[in-house]
């Protein structure tokens, strides 16, 4: 079965994503063919050239136009963008793959995950990380009861590519268009992450109660353009998070984008009854892991056969890379529209990550832990 293809969005996860649907056929013959259809956007001339260069077919600069020719609609574009035309894909009946956080906001990822749960057709929320070999090994783990009980989750997101405070101004710093700063940029990930690694283990379970902490350190940036010109940040540049599990943990998050040194450093660590585990996105090949009778964490190179997904690629030792991870993505997703089969994650788990992020924000503002909602759509997760 081949399905056709419609991505919003051409630029980083444009490209991403494009790179992914090429090496399928090379890594994973037993997805569906994907024909990449058509790509979509505003300017006409970049748009023209980045057909050419992801290789497809034709161009939209209208996404109503094409969004019910397709089968699989991708909307990679700005946060704000997210609701309105994959609502009206799901509603055409078409699978829809949006990028993280689900929506600029709780309202309007409520809304996404209702039109998915009524279209009954399977999504997908970007949450890549969780198709890191290394990852799905420690969740194997974590299953077992390797490590016993749950604990403790931390989870940072580090990056400093707006530690300049002359770095320009981006739809990223406006909260219309993004919804919320390093929060939902970076913490939505962190937050997937601790519900997919120690959501259903013991100790762990349910996020029940947030306390958040935000902050804006460069308040307006410039303008690219007339020198002089500068807009507001009206978002957050870094947070930190306590979190209670339902069934015991604690957890710790921290996000910023103002860290300097730190380019990609998405660091887990856990700690349970019986052992620990670390991870680092800059060493995604690596889990360090403590069992009960070690005196100290030993490196694991995730790389061979064995181990989730390497049986597509390499022999043993030769490293994949972050890209590597939307090829594994994009393969479970296409894979689950051909067979009409349900995917994680879908609308509902970011859904349920969009509630935990809303009550950090709320904490923010009130100064006080905030207890974690949930609606009938997020505790389908």
């Amino acid at each position: 079965m081949a399905l056709d293809v419609g991505v919003l969005g051409y630029r980083f996860m444009g490209t991403a994503h494009a790179n992914a649907f090429a090496r399928l056929p090379m890594f994973f013959p037993d997805t569906p063919d994907v024909t990449r259809d058509v790509l979509i956007g505003r300017d006409e001339d970049a748009l023209g050239d980045a057909r050419t260069r992801l290789g497809f077919d034709r161009t939209a600069t209208d996404w109503r136009s094409v969004v019910d020719e397709v089968d699989v609609f991708y909307n990679l574009g700005p946060n704000f963008l997210h609701a309105e035309p994959a609502i009206a894909a799901l509603e055409a009946g078409v699978s829809v793959f949006s990028e993280k956080p689900l929506a600029a906001t709780l309202d309007g990822a409520t809304e996404m995950a209702a039109a998915a749960r009524s279209a009954g057709v399977p999504t997908a929320c970007g949450f890549n990380y969780r198709f890191v070999p290394a990852i799905r090994y420690a969740r194997e783990l974590i299953q077992s009861g390797t490590l016993g009980d749950i604990r403790t989750f931390r989870g940072r997101y580090l990056q400093d590519w707006l530690v300049d405070p002359e770095a320009p101004w981006s739809w990223r710093l406006d909260a219309e268009l993004a919804g919320s700063g390093a929060l939902g940029d970076l913490g939505a990930h962190t937050v997937d992450l601790a519900r997919f690694l120690v959501g259903d283990a013991p100790g762990g379970g349910r996020i029940e109660r947030v306390s958040g902490h935000l902050r804006t350190a460069v308040t307006e940036r410039p303008v690219e353009g007339p020198a002089g010109e500068t807009r507001p940040v009206t978002v957050d540049d870094e947070y930190t998070a306590q979190l209670a599990f339902e069934d015991g943990a604690i957890g710790l998050l921290e996000g910023s984008r103002i860290a300097p040194g730190h380019k990609n450093d998405h660091t887990i660590e856990i700690h349970g009854s019986e052992g620990s585990l670390r991870f680092s996105l800059e060493r995604l090949n690596e889990l360090e892991m403590l069992g009960p009778d070690d005196r100290g964490y030993e490196t694991v190179l995730v790389t061979d056969e064995t181990d989730p997904y390497i049986d597509h690629w390499w022999p043993p030792g030769h490293v994949l890379g972050w890209e590597h991870t939307f090829v594994h993505e994009n393969a479970s997703f296409l894979r689950a529209v051909a067979e009409g089969d349900a995917y994680e994650p879908s609308f509902a788990d970011g859904l349920a990550a969009q509630h935990v992020l809303a009550a950090i924000e709320a904490s923010d503002q009130s100064g006080s832990w905030e207890r974690v909602t949930e609606t009938s759509e997020s505790s389908q997760a």
